[in-house]
């Protein structure tokens, strides 16, 4: 249990580093969207949706491979870690590289910014998150939390503080507006009438700012290229690349096949522009299971890593499975009751709240994509990443074609059911596969038990109760039943 209580305390700072990230970043949007123009903002949009896309092509699964070979080979670590960051640095090199040099071509192949300069900055900042990745990925495996912490932190709050200064200061300083002693050094490193480009150049100066944390982790460190070693970790990484790839899709392309594949009229008083923006805003709630999903995913990938060569591993891997889907069927209850009034926080425009019906849905689709996750853990021991590979395509292949069949007839409801089939059909394929590749013992009752009864739950109090204070006490109090109950029976079975 005490391990357990080490990679929960882990995974608490890891979510409090993620949470306070994603507020603060969040806190950017009203900034963003009073200075650029809308056309402005759908770039950025753009720019990052591509963005996140070619970062799973610069790393190319290298950081779960080091993850596998450091935990593997604990005595030549130093040597896997200087392997594995030459050849992200080269193969960063070329990448960034072709996309700077190549930068007019780029811009006008998308269509979407006339000034190649934005391109230029996205290779830097490109670069800048591969070099680090594994860096920040040792820090990782040595349970280095409150640095990783820290290094996130300080470069979110310097983002902040740059837009802020080259969006809102700068201008006014240019306009002589307030700070005028200050114009002689604005107008040397800030030009008016191009906004957009600030954005970008902040982003790189603040994970420039990442370098100063990670510079210890290159103690010991030799350069030198083990060719054996780099054709095991291609081998590897190669299933998980592919895997990130098909993971976009996943997340990304339901966003992109509602607005194409929605028939016109389909929501009477709204376009189909418009049901893409309810969707978006709707999809936000998401965030508190999306936050705790991917902060387990940093504590426990090198975790799971580190305990493999203990003979209890199966059994320990088993009851963190039983308690993270306790933990994220009890925040699907917190928020799938409470959406109305979270909704009033996070959505101003009464508009967006139509859409509040997706909620349950995303968040159960969250939960399997998360039990996914869990699962992974057999393949990725057993050096088997390749099922991965097959499993994860399924999925995009599902998502596709659920999106393709259910939009026209349902709407954005459509794409949440997509995204749920989508999960639960990875999560099932890969236990199956994994009892008879690397056999988990995990408590098929309690999980089902765990899930449905939350689900039920969810259905009698949302049909019963009308939206009011006393209403919200009740489902709040069973709630509180439900983390009780779960709690007496993790504590019989696990």
């Amino acid at each position: 249990m005490s391990v357990l209580k080490k990679l929960a305390g882990q995974t608490a700072i890891y979510g409090l580093t993620t949470i306070i990230g994603r507020f603060l970043n969040f806190l950017l949007t009203p900034l963003h969207t009073a200075v650029l123009l809308p056309s402005q903002y759908g770039v950025v949009m753009n720019v990052y949706a591509y963005m996140a896309f070619l970062n799973v092509i610069f790393t190319y699964g290298m950081e779960t491979a080091y993850f596998r070979f450091a935990t593997k080979n604990d005595k030549d670590e130093d040597k896997i870690f200087a392997n594995t960051f030459l050849l992200i640095f080269i193969s960063t090199v070329f990448f960034s590289g072709l996309i700077y040099f190549n930068a007019n071509d780029i811009s006008q192949i998308l269509g979407f910014y006339s000034d190649p300069s934005l391109i230029k900055w996205v290779a830097g900042i490109l670069a800048i998150d591969a070099l680090t990745a594994i860096p920040f990925a040792k820090l990782r495996l040595q349970k280095r939390v409150f640095l990783f912490s820290t290094a996130k932190i300080t470069s979110i709050f310097l983002n902040i503080g740059l837009n802020v200064f080259f969006l809102y200061i700068c201008p006014a300083v240019a306009n002589q507006e307030f700070l005028i002693e200050w114009q002689p050094f604005v107008d040397k490193i800030y030009t008016s009438g191009n906004p957009l480009k600030y954005i970008f150049i902040a982003n790189l100066i603040a994970n420039l700012a990442f370098l100063p944390f990670l510079i210890q982790t290159f103690r010991n460190f030799e350069v030198s290229i083990n060719t054996q070693q780099t054709k095991e970790m291609f081998k590897y990484a190669f299933p998980i690349l592919v895997m990130g790839i098909a993971g976009t899709i996943n997340e990304m392309f339901s966003r992109i096949m509602l607005e194409k594949l929605l028939p016109p009229n389909f929501y009477s008083n709204m376009s189909n522009m418009e049901v893409l923006g309810v969707f978006g805003a709707c999809y936000k709630m998401a965030i508190f299971m999306t936050i705790s999903i991917q902060a387990f995913r940093f504590a426990s990938e090198p975790f799971f890593f580190s305990q493999a060569k203990d003979k209890n591993a199966p059994q320990l891997y088993a009851k963190v499975m039983h308690y993270f889907v306790a933990i994220c069927m009890v925040l699907f209850l917190g928020v799938s009751l409470n959406a109305n009034w979270i909704s009033g926080l996070l959505i101003k425009n009464e508009v967006y709240k139509t859409g509040l019906a997706i909620v349950p849905i995303l968040l159960l689709s969250n939960v399997f994509m998360g039990i996914y996750f869990n699962l992974s853990v057999w393949y990725k021991l057993t050096d088997k990443t390749y099922y991965g590979t097959y499993i994860t395509i399924a999925g995009a292949a599902i998502t596709i074609i659920a999106n393709y069949f259910l939009i026209p007839y349902f709407g954005y409801m459509g794409c949440v059911w997509a995204s749920l089939c989508s999960f639960a059909t990875m999560a099932v394929v890969s236990y199956f596969l994994g009892q008879k590749n690397y056999p988990i013992p995990y408590n098929l009752f309690l999980l089902s038990f765990l899930i449905l009864f939350a689900i039920a739950l969810y259905f009698v109090l949302d049909l019963l109760f009308i939206h009011d204070f006393n209403h919200f006490i009740i489902k709040n109090i069973s709630i509180l039943a439900y983390v009780g109950l779960a709690t007496i029976i993790l504590k019989k079975y696990t």
